[in-house]
């Protein structure tokens, strides 16, 4: 199959195709998790049918929240669904960009706080057990498939399991993709001192070469899951062909920078990751890092980071602009599972 390539320069047109949509509809819950053995928070975003209560949600001061009808009603209609998932030491704030921006578009997303990796409670000697987190997608998709309000409202045709950075992984595994414990632990040991985050996960606290490698490479894959989107992927390095032949046939693969802004962990180019998937649709967004996949700052959030010295979080290329990259990952996301 013929690869579909593109390179987007994301400019405040892009951002303009969406500034009109009313707000999609917010419910949190918890959700309970048996294989962690206590619940975890979710967001549960879809397209509103009138009324609600109007919030802003994930505000802060140091990035900017989005607009949602709490509690509105789902609007008539049957929608696909997103499993979103977010990335290290992210939650369900970080992707609400995301997340609601779907759900304008008419997609129903179930996001969850992954244990272990959001910014609320970190600790990755239990993060690194990858697998958990698509059972928590799996968990919530149940859930909702289950959902009295959402009944009939939910396309199981279309399926998309969707993340950004570790949560890309996620959504990969969920689609079919098979991980490699010693690929990935060889890539870090290979590329010490550039690949980023190695240190962490090399670390005895985490002890990533630790982990059951039987675990790491077991099959996640959900086979309700028919899409898959990736917003900068982590753990792109290690796999080989093998083990991606049971991803799903509809694959979107998105990459934030160019070669000297690019993550080397997420640079599914270099790692040799996207070659190897052969049917996926890759984009490349620039100029962007990172970064730029997190929420929009606020005026003080620059300052503010940079006084706890974590100031890329809210610093860009010069030329990028933040909020049309986000509009333009929707727009890629939406026309994927048919928006």
């Amino acid at each position: 199959m013929n690869r579909n390539i593109l390179t987007i320069t994301a400019t405040l047109t892009v951002a303009a195709t969406t500034a009109q949509a009313d707000p999609a509809g917010l419910r949190l819950f918890d959700i309970d998790m048996p294989h962690h053995g206590q619940p975890t928070m979710a967001a549960l975003w879809y397209p509103a049918g009138g009324g609600g209560t109007e919030t802003t949600f994930a505000a802060n001061a140091v990035f900017q929240g989005v607009t949602a009808a709490e509690d509105a009603p789902v609007a008539e209609g049957v929608h696909p669904v997103v499993l979103l998932s977010h990335g290290m030491g992210g939650g369900i704030e970080s992707t609400a960009w995301l997340a609601s921006g779907l759900a304008e578009r008419g997609a129903v997303v179930i996001a969850v706080n992954h244990l272990g990796t959001t910014w609320r409670a970190f600790d990755m000697s239990e993060g690194i057990a990858h697998w958990t987190r698509a059972w928590d997608l799996s968990t919530a998709l149940d859930a909702i498939l289950a959902d009295p309000a959402l009944d009939g409202h939910t396309d199981p045709t279309r399926v998309m399991a969707a993340g950004f950075s570790y949560g890309g992984w996620t959504a990969l595994s969920l689609g079919g993709a098979g991980g490699n414990h010693a690929g990935a632990v060889a890539a870090c040991e290979d590329h010490a001192g550039e690949m980023e985050l190695c240190d962490m996960l090399m670390s005895p606290e985490v002890d990533m070469a630790g982990v059951d490698p039987d675990a790491w490479n077991d099959d996640y894959a959900d086979p309700r899951v028919t899409h898959v989107a990736a917003l900068d992927p982590g753990f792109v390095w290690g796999p080989e062909a093998d083990d991606l032949t049971g991803l799903v046939d509809d694959v979107l693969l998105i990459g934030l920078g160019d070669e000297t802004t690019r993550l080397v962990a997420t640079d599914f180019d270099r790692s040799g990751f996207a070659a190897m998937i052969p049917q996926a649709q890759v984009a490349r967004m620039v100029p962007a890092v990172h970064f730029t996949g997190m929420p929009l700052c606020t005026d003080r959030g620059p300052a503010i980071l940079e006084d706890e010295q974590d100031d890329p979080v809210c610093t860009d290329p010069e030329g990028t602009d933040r909020a049309g990259a986000h509009a333009a990952v929707i727009g890629l996301m939406a026309a994927q599972i048919g928006l």
